[in-house]
């Protein structure tokens, strides 16, 4: 008689053991909650950055089979960070375009993305059936939920559908880990051509955070303007508390020259090859750059070695797990029940000001 195989309930979505980077032997971290009512603590790596079933998918056979697919990217990895350790530097190729897939997933893997897309979804849910108006909100269900509704569930939906934030939704563990891997995949040649730059640090330290991978603006961009693994300046990632790596933009080389150019696809081969990476030593301005950019990117928690609370930065932002925003009159308008554009295409619901209210949505913060 054979016995029913264990399926892990904890699941990390940062890693034990990138976080034992920052821990102390006995494997204990320090927790700062960017939630001012709570105090910090120092737990256990396997208490941290995890949420129970996060990854439990019962349409599989082996409910936890992601989990134990993320254990062998996880692996590999800190087996190069080792290597980067041990000076083991510039990857291969192979090692290249596999750690720039494991940092894109660790981008992407959180509960934080997961309730972005949740987010987004319950808003535009809310515009598609606000801007229809309340007579239609019928066609709405059965073009969108395949069903015909009775009146009772189309007042339902339409007070679920239009209430502040949108309606209850949520992605299922299956829905979020496609997303995850999709996502990834897409961003992993952002991530590999981006020149890398391994910083050592001696007698300063990096801190780390539930969502470590932080973009970083160029100098003239507007606050308000988002950024975007394509757009931004650099990407770093602090790997262990004394180790870290900062992906910084190829084009900066290339300045004024056009994406046809035939130097772009030579600086992509020299990139590739690791021709243009670096090994340096970590000075007061780069401990900073990482620090700062690693606590503004912290949706919940910031995480550091019990000695390095000197390096966290003062001011924290508060917690937030929706790191993409739409913004523009629609978003939060309220939705009285007329239809906002006439169905014979004359101009519909107008404002105060006499002009249509639609907007087209921006983000204040999303991925390219």
């Amino acid at each position: 008689m054979t016995g029913k195989k264990s399926t892990a309930k904890l699941h990390h979505y940062v890693p034990q053991g990138y976080l034992r980077g920052f821990a102390t032997g006995q494997e204990r971290i320090r927790v700062v909650p960017l939630n001012r009512s709570r105090q910090p603590y120092t737990p256990s790596v396997k208490n941290v950055a995890a949420q129970n079933h996060f990854h439990t998918v019962g349409e599989f056979d082996e409910p936890d089979a992601f989990e134990k697919a993320l254990s062998e990217v996880e692996g590999q990895a800190l087996g190069i960070i080792k290597g980067f350790a041990n000076g083991e530097f510039p990857p291969s190729e192979e090692n290249r375009w596999a750690f720039a897939y494991y940092t894109a997933l660790q981008s992407v893997r959180g509960p934080d993305t997961r309730r972005t897309t949740e987010h987004l979804r319950a808003t535009m849910v809310r515009l598609e059936v606000g801007a229809g108006g309340r007579k239609n909100v019928g066609a709405w269900i059965r073009d969108n939920l395949g069903f015909d509704p009775t009146p009772e569930q189309e007042d339902r939906i339409w007070n679920e559908a239009t209430q502040p934030g949108g309606p209850p939704i949520g992605f299922s563990n299956l829905a979020h880990i496609q997303n995850a891997v999709e996502t990834a995949i897409e961003l992993t040649p952002y991530l590999a051509t981006r020149p890398w730059a391994l910083v050592r640090f001696d007698r300063r330290s990096l801190i780390t955070s539930d969502a470590p991978v932080s973009l970083v603006r160029r100098p003239d961009d507007e606050l308000w303007e988002g950024v975007g693994f394509a757009t931004a300046w650099g990407v770093t990632f602090p790997l262990t508390r004394k180790l870290g790596l900062l992906m910084s933009d190829p084009m900066a080389m290339l300045e004024g020259v056009g994406a046809d150019d035939p130097r772009v696809q030579q600086l992509r081969e020299m990139v590739l090859a690791g021709r243009i990476d670096r090994i340096q030593s970590g000075t007061t301005a780069m401990e900073i750059l990482f620090n700062l950019h690693t606590a503004e990117s912290a949706r919940e928690y910031v995480f550091h070695h019990p000695e390095d609370e000197r390096y966290v930065p003062v001011n924290l932002p508060e917690p937030d797990l929706v790191n993409i925003k739409p913004v523009g009159g629609l978003v939060d308008m309220d939705f009285d029940g007329e239809p906002l554009f006439a169905p014979n295409g004359r101009e519909g619901r107008r404002d105060t000001r006499g002009s249509t209210e639609r907007q087209d949505m921006t983000t204040s913060d999303g991925l390219d």
